[in-house]
């Protein structure tokens, strides 16, 4: 029995895009159809090993292309695959739906971006199919699921709606039909009922596909497959060409970009492997998402295993993309497994050394590429400042930081140290919300005065990893917004001011945890530090942000003594005449002055007002 069912309003505004043509080479459609059949032929055959009691026949894998012929009233394409197959309900949830966080955002950006940018939004989330309808007036789709009975067929002209309806005698794996458009030069729209096309198209985007690829024609010759079906890792350098590379990147990351680095490794010995991963030039839409996927494919000796195998790549490398082919695995290897396997753990090594060894070449030796690298996917890479202590001492040496020696650009800090000028002992730098901030801090003033280069850090993940990591290379790293601060300079201790710090000190004592003098400010007159270990006020922000409730620190309120307001203050506490307002205020706008906020902003108003009346 037929029925007809609307698309998901998602779907329907992307079906509108794909009608419309966003992509200016529509020959990527058949591009992104072969990779779904391969990818189908990959599942079921690991299936099958992992399912001794599933009755499919795997002894000839394969896909196939046919076309009507050129001048046939309805000209057709068919894609067609022998692999793991759908069920109805997979059909209407993968086809019929997008399921993923994000997918307004993305349509959104897609109506607003030039025609390049929407097509790196498209492979990103991996939705090829619709591009079908770029090429085709009207999709037929049979399919039946590996195991199962009954087959569906779907179609749809993608006006709103689908059909589907049972086939019982379905064969096994996918058959997609598509009625094609007339060939419109003009807008690159070929005519795809040509062999001569597909065949270029085929060259082009697919020879990699490890499956043949079949164009069935009217010979009684045995079709033989028009890929070359071999697998680039398992090449020679010299002859793996830079376009097949581009095409293997988009194959495995569904990126349309270029890749920004190629990286090639290999094993052997006790165990062998081979690799073949790539950096990304742009950040994946999905980078900071929870649920995004992430990991590398993995391989047994050509044989596909597991699409995102996570066990292999750390968390802060997820932008990684790419191949690892290994020999001595078990094809029936379970997530569960492959993170206690010891030959995946080595390799996981490797490949980390590989990715952080090529980041620092790109910093050494291509700066243009590293600054794409780190603008992109800098705060992920950060992360392994927390997550991997192993190799934080390479991820420090490997990342770029925004400081006050330059207003715009980025320093390593190799490049930091050799800038030390004698007598600075630590590396310095200051968390913040933004730059400006930072740079109009209290803290930052005598620093700048006495020409020490602060680090500049505005990226939340700054917030976590700098309580991890204690030194660089041998010298330490040092909040200038907490503990105390030795600059080299007068040794003499102002004096007369004990009894006003005592004064303050019981003053607020609620808020303030000490009140002393400072030697980080030379112009403000008060700012506000923590204890090493102490959460800055930022992270604290982040911790209720997320639902959760920081423990309550008090912090150290530090008086310049040379500021007028603080010495002025002084004579009156010596006379007893000192206000307990103008030493409320003076905390206040201290923790105004790092962007903190103030429990009664009404109150600090009210008594500002009243001292301003006063004056006039």
């Amino acid at each position: 029995m037929s029925e007809t069912i609307e698309f998901q309003a998602e779907a329907r505004q992307l079906l509108q895009l794909m009608i419309h043509s966003i992509y200016s080479d529509k020959d990527v459609f058949l591009r992104e159809l072969i990779s779904n059949a391969s990818d189908a032929l990959d599942k079921l055959r690991l299936s099958s090993y992992q399912d001794k009691d599933l009755d499919v026949d795997t002894s000839d894998l394969h896909i196939e292309l046919e076309q009507s012929a050129p001048d046939a009233e309805n000209r057709t394409l068919v894609v067609r695959d022998n692999g793991i197959g759908m069920t109805r309900d997979e059909v209407v949830e993968l086809i019929g739906t997008i399921a993923k966080s994000g997918t307004a955002e993305m349509l959104a950006q897609m109506r607003e971006a030039q025609e390049e940018k929407a097509e790196d939004l498209i492979g990103q989330f991996g939705i090829g199919f619709y591009s079908s309808f770029m090429v085709a007036d009207r999709v037929e789709m049979v399919t039946r699921k590996a195991g199962s009975d009954e087959g569906v067929h779907w179609e749809s002209s993608g006006e709103g709606t689908y059909t589907l309806e049972p086939v019982a005698d379905a064969p096994q794996g996918t058959t997609i039909t598509l009625h094609l458009k007339p060939e419109d030069a003009e807008d690159s729209l070929h005519d795809y009922a040509k062999p001569e096309t597909v065949r270029r198209i085929v060259k082009r985007y697919s020879d990699f596909i490890t499956w043949p690829i079949r164009l069935v024609t009217d010979s009684d010759e045995p079709q033989e497959p028009i890929n070359s079906r071999k697998a680039l890792w398992a090449r020679p350098k010299s002859e793996v060409t830079d376009e097949e590379l581009t095409e293997f990147y988009r194959h495995v990351s569904h990126d349309w970009q270029e890749p920004l680095e190629t990286m090639r490794l290999s094993g052997e010995g006790t165990f062998e492997y081979q690799g073949l991963l790539f950096l990304p030039a742009n950040a994946p839409m999905d980078l900071f998402m929870r649920e995004a996927r992430r990991g590398v494919q993995l391989y047994v000796k050509r044989v596909f295993v597991m699409d995102d195998c996570e066990a292999l790549v750390p968390e802060y490398l997820r932008f990684v993309k790419g191949v690892v082919d290994a020999a001595d695995l078990s094809l029936n290897v379970s997530r569960e497994i492959l993170q206690q396997d010891r030959q995946i753990q080595l390799i996981r090594k490797r490949l980390v050394r590989k990715v952080l060894q090529t980041v620092a070449a790109l910093q050494e030796n291509e700066p243009e590429k590293y600054a794409t690298f780190w603008s992109e996917l800098g705060r992920a890479f950060k992360e392994g400042l927390l997550t991997d202590p192993d190799n934080q001492q390479a991820i420090l040496g490997a990342s770029a930081f925004p400081s006050t020696h330059s207003p715009d650009g980025n320093t390593t800090l190799k490049a930091y140290k050799e800038r030390m000028p004698e007598g600075q002992e630590s590396i310095y730098y200051l968390t913040g919300a933004s730059r400006a901030s930072i740079e109009n801090s209290p803290h930052i003033e005598a620093f700048r005065a006495k020409g020490f280069e602060v680090l500049l850090l505005t990226d939340q993940v700054d917030e976590v990893w700098t309580d991890a990591v204690s030194e660089f290379d041998g010298t330490p790293m040092a909040s200038i917004a907490k503990g105390d601060v030795d600059l080299g300079g007068d040794d003499d201790k102002p004096e007369g001011f004990d009894e006003l710090l005592s004064w303050m000190g019981t003053e607020l004592a609620d808020d303030v945890k000490e009140v002393r003098l400072s030697t980080r400010l030379t112009s403000s007159p008060a700012c506000l530090v923590g204890d090493p270990g102490d959460l800055s006020p930022t992270l604290e922000k982040m911790y209720r942000a997320m639902g959760q409730e920081p423990p309550v620190t008090k912090r150290i309120l530090e008086l310049n003594p040379q500021h007028a307001l603080v010495s002025g203050l002084r004579d009156k506490q010596g006379t007893g005449d000192a206000d307990p307002d103008v030493a409320r205020l003076l905390y206040g706008m201290a923790l105004l002055a790092e962007g903190g906020e103030l429990k009664e902003p009404t109150t600090f108003v009210n008594t500002l007002a009243e001292r301003l009346q006063r004056t006039l």
